[in-house]
């Protein structure tokens, strides 16, 4: 079996990687990974010397490219991850989040569809469905309603991909998930840059009160979701992925400060940003009766150990932010 991961030097994207090697050991993994600033390859350095890995620095929206790589590889799945992903980002460059994030599934799509690829597997977000009261939760019937340029980038691809099901019988999936978090995000996402910058005692930024509201899912959690989604729903099926852990964001900030032993002195309340939504929160219901599947871990544990990551690998964070990660691909994979 031979799976196409798009994005897969990305957060995400390299988490899958390391829970599908260990979990169907006997598949090929392409990795198709364009090494944006939030696309590290040295992620994945365990994988230099696997000969059923290969990874291929490409551009999802450049057809030329990606043909090539469809047609030497000819793969049986497609699993989407690449795309733009700060919604901060979003609002100041939209135009880069259409770019990437529909005209490249769009492409994705029809060299799918043109070699024969048995499913396409979209890895979306609980953001296509747009903000929550205090109460209730996203189903999979929820209206599509996205408040910021970067979800509405991920609810356009969403609608493609749907409609290549709808349109064509082409065998699709859709996955919308919930706050990741875990090891190897790029520390521009809340968990991450809050333990990057209590290793120098810096202020930790919080929009508006804090107390915006998502549901947390460790990204292991989410890794095994999407391969039993991949494996095992019906074409054209919808899946919701939740860690059913809702936390404020201020709370968060607070748990990591306590087992840091840093002063909630540091905190600064800033501006909000624009079209904040106030709360995510997931119904996952409809996987766990129709495939089995529930998170596996605690919160309370997994939160611990993602920050232990973090203090434990300074160096890959230093190198992140530096800007030094980019020189791992000159060094292992330029010359190739």
């Amino acid at each position: 079996m031979k799976i196409l991961v798009t994005g897969g030097a990305g957060f995400i994207g390299s988490n899958f990687i390391h829970y599908l090697r260990k979990a169907r050991e006997s598949y090929t993994i392409i990795n198709v990974d364009l090494l944006t600033y939030a696309g590290n390859i040295e992620n994945l350095k365990n994988f230099d010397n696997d000969d059923k890995y290969f990874f291929e620095k490409a551009d999802i929206a450049n057809i030329i490219e990606m043909e090539r790589i469809f047609e030497k590889y000819t793969p049986d799945y497609v699993v989407n991850f690449a795309a733009e992903s700060h919604v901060d980002r979003s609002i100041k460059e939209p135009g880069i989040f259409v770019k990437s994030n529909v005209l490249g599934t769009q492409i994705l799509l029809d060299l799918a569809k043109k070699y024969n690829v048995k499913r396409f597997h979209q890895v979306s977000t609980d953001e296509v469905y747009g903000s929550l009261g205090s109460t209730g939760y996203f189903t999979e019937g929820s209206i599509i309603k996205p408040n910021s340029p970067y979800s509405a980038s991920k609810a356009a691809a969403d609608m493609f991909v749907r409609a290549y099901n709808k349109t064509f019988g082409f065998n699709t999936v859709i996955t919308r998930c919930s706050n990741n978090y875990g090891p190897y995000q790029f520390p521009e996402k809340l968990i991450p840059l809050i333990i990057n910058n209590l290793r120098s005692d810096k202020s930790i930024p919080v929009y508006g009160d804090g107390m915006n509201v998502r549901d947390w899912l460790y990204v292991d959690d989410h890794c095994s979701a999407i391969l039993k989604v991949l494996e095992e729903a019906a074409p054209g099926s919808v899946y919701n992925i939740g860690g059913n852990n809702e936390m404020a964001n201020i709370n968060i900030v607070k748990l990591i400060m306590k087992h840091l032993n840093k002063s909630e002195e540091l905190i600064t309340y800033v501006k909000d940003r624009p079209g904040h939504d106030r709360r995510y929160a997931i119904d996952a219901a409809k996987i766990k009766n129709d495939l089995g599947w529930e998170p596996a871990y605690r919160f309370e544990e997994a939160i611990i150990s993602t920050i232990d990551w973090y203090m434990a690998n300074t160096a890959w964070i230093d190198n992140v932010v530096s800007g030094d990660y980019l020189k791992y691909y000159d060094e292992m994979y330029s010359k190739r």
